[in-house]
This record gives structure tokens, C-alpha cells and sequence, in this order.
């Protein structure tokens, strides 16, 4: 009776690993292939009982009753185009190292079929993108979680990189302590979103450039903070992340660049026309660098209308890239 039941699920996966819509098996294949790959031997009237079983225990197989007869897994949990979707998301996330994504990419291919896996092995192939060289990515972002969920502060080191490539502790390896609150992935980055109590304020940081992580005992603090917190809207206005004052700024800009303002701040902008070919939007955005270069990237169909002390550090900002060409 075990052997009985062993050779059933052998027979699932069977199905699960060499089958699909263009990939069927007949029933002397898989006589052929069970005796090859596990040493059963299978009457045929077996097989299609077990195949029966199979079915009625919820596994989709198909019956290809055309030129090329035979048995297959018809609807997966995941089905291809959804994979590679998956594959794509984990081969263009900069914060999976190439070690790991690998590993993924294996284990997602072993949710389709073998034929379709190489597919999907193709599609890596294709993809050559820049790769985070940090492990520990992952488990800084379970302990992050474990925090949120546990309703604990956390404690940890920050890093930045230097011209070596070296990851070295900020602030000759202070210790931060931060209540978090949300996680989000932006600019293919990992971020935390907390509340920093000494300065009062929600700050995020970059999981990958955060060591030796620790849950405290300590309550998490700032809830009141985030009771209406957007963490979207947070995204939007805080450019690549980084920090700066969040400012209300009213921009002018083509017509054409409509899409543009919609992409970067959501469809819930305002944007009112200013003549035939302008129009004027009010924003919120964390005014930085990286702000005036998205700015700068678009070029002279949009401007800072106001504040002035806003516009004037555009204008400083420009001319200092003037001044170092």
C-alpha cells in the first residue's frame, strides 16, 4: 500500500516537472519514464486510475485527445507569463545579489514545467544589470519585519560606501535606534520607513547599508505619526529617496509634459492649464539635489514659479554645475 501511494505522488510529479499544454504524456510514456526515472512499473489501467485520483484530489490535468494523445498539467499556481514577470522582478532588483537571484530564478523555475523553465532560463540570459554585493539584505529585512510585527524598536549600525568600495560605518559605528513602521522598495532599493525619537521625525534608510540589526525590548514610539501616514505620497514627493525639506512648490510646465507630472506625483494632481500651451500644478516634495536634477533632466519645458528662495537654489544649483563643466 506505501509503495502504492509513493508511486502516486511520483506520478504528480512527473506530471508537475515534464508536462504542459504543448508537452503531453501518453500513457506509454509515462510507463516509460516512471520505470526510467524511479524503477516502477505501471500497468496501464493503473496509470489512468491514478490519474483519476489525481484529478479528484484537485490537480488541473489536461487530456490532449489530438495527433499528440496524452495527459498534462493544465493550470498551475503560476502560470508562465506570470513567471516571468516574477523572474524579471528579481533579475532587475538591484538589491538581490546575482548569487541569490540565481537561486531564486531556480526556484521559480521549478513551479512550471521543464520545457517552460528554459524559457525562463532564456530570459536571464538576456537581463545584465548591476547587482548588490550584500547578503545580509536578507536578513535585515526579516528582522525588520519580525520588529514591525513584534511591535519593537530596533538598533543598528549604517554604512556608506566608499571610493574602495568598502562598506563603513557611519559615525564611527554609532548605534541608531529607530521605531519602524513600513518597508517599500523605490529606485530598486529597499527602504525602512521609521520614527527617529531623537530628532522627532519619520526618517527612512537603505536596508542594504544596515549591519548587525537587533530587535529591542523596547515599545515602538511615533504612532501618532503614522495614524494617516501615505506612504505612497511619502515616495512621491521624496525624491530617490533623499532626505530634504518638504516644501509646497507650484511648477509650470509644456503641456506635453503632462505625463511626466503624472508619473512622478500620481493621478491626483492638479494640474491647471496657464494659457494654450502651460499649465500649473502644486506639489509637495522633499526639496534636494536629486529633486533639482530631476528637474534639470527635463529641461527647459518646466520651471519653479515659487517659492523664490526655492527657484533661487535651483538657479544656484545650476550654475554650480555650470561652474564645475
Amino acid at each position: 500500500m506505501a509503495d502504492d501511494k509513493i508511486k502516486l505522488l511520483r506520478l504528480m510529479e512527473l506530471l508537475l516537472e515534464e508536462t504542459d499544454s504543448e508537452h503531453p504524456l501518453n500513457a506509454s510514456q509515462i510507463y516509460e519514464k516512471m520505470n526510467a526515472r524511479f524503477g516502477y512499473e505501471y500497468r496501464r489501467k493503473t496509470i489512468y486510475s491514478d490519474i483519476g485520483i489525481l484529478k479528484d484530489f484537485g490537480l488541473s490535468i489536461g487530456q490532449d485527445k489530438g495527433a499528440s494523445f496524452g495527459y498534462y498539467i493544465d493550470r498551475r499556481r503560476f502560470e508562465l507569463p506570470e513567471l516571468k514577470l516574477l523572474v524579471d522582478a528579481v533579475q532587475s532588483s538591484k538589491f538581490i545579489t546575482k548569487e541569490k537571484s540565481e537561486d531564486l530564478i531556480k526556484k521559480l523555475e521549478g513551479l512550471t514545467s521543464s520545457a517552460n523553465a528554459k524559457q525562463l532560463q532564456r530570459q536571464v540570459f538576456i537581463y545584465n544589470r548591476i547587482k548588490a554585493g550584500n547578503d545580509s539584505i536578507y536578513e535585515n529585512v526579516d528582522a525588520i519585519h519580525a520588529a514591525i510585527h513584534g511591535n519593537r524598536q530596533i538598533s543598528y549600525c549604517y554604512c556608506e560606501w566608499t571610493i574602495r568600495k568598502e562598506l563603513v560605518r557611519r559615525k564611527n559605528g554609532a548605534v541608531y535606534t529607530v521605531s519602524p513602521w513600513a518597508l517599500t522598495w523605490d529606485d530598486e532599493n529597499y527602504y525602512l520607513v521609521a520614527f527617529d525619537a531623537e530628532t522627532d521625525m519619520i526618517r527612512h534608510y537603505r536596508v542594504d547599508k544596515m549591519q548587525e540589526i537587533r530587535i529591542t525590548e523596547e515599545a515602538r514610539l511615533g504612532r501618532d505619526h503614522f495614524e494617516n501616514f501615505d506612504l505612497a505620497a511619502y515616495a512621491r514627493k521624496t525624491f530617490g529617496m533623499y532626505g530634504g525639506e518638504d516644501r509646497k512648490l507650484t511648477l509650470e510646465a509644456d503641456r506635453h509634459l503632462a505625463g511626466v507630472i503624472i508619473d512622478r506625483f500620481g493621478t491626483d494632481v492638479m494640474m491647471v492649464p496657464k494659457g494654450e500651451d502651460r499649465f500649473r500644478t502644486v506639489v509637495t516634495v522633499s526639496v534636494s539635489p536629486q529633486f533639482f536634477g530631476w528637474m534639470a533632466g527635463i529641461g527647459s519645458g518646466i520651471r519653479i514659479a515659487g517659492p523664490e528662495d526655492v527657484r533661487e537654489a535651483y538657479r544656484d544649483y545650476l550654475q554650480g554645475i555650470l561652474e564645475n563643466g
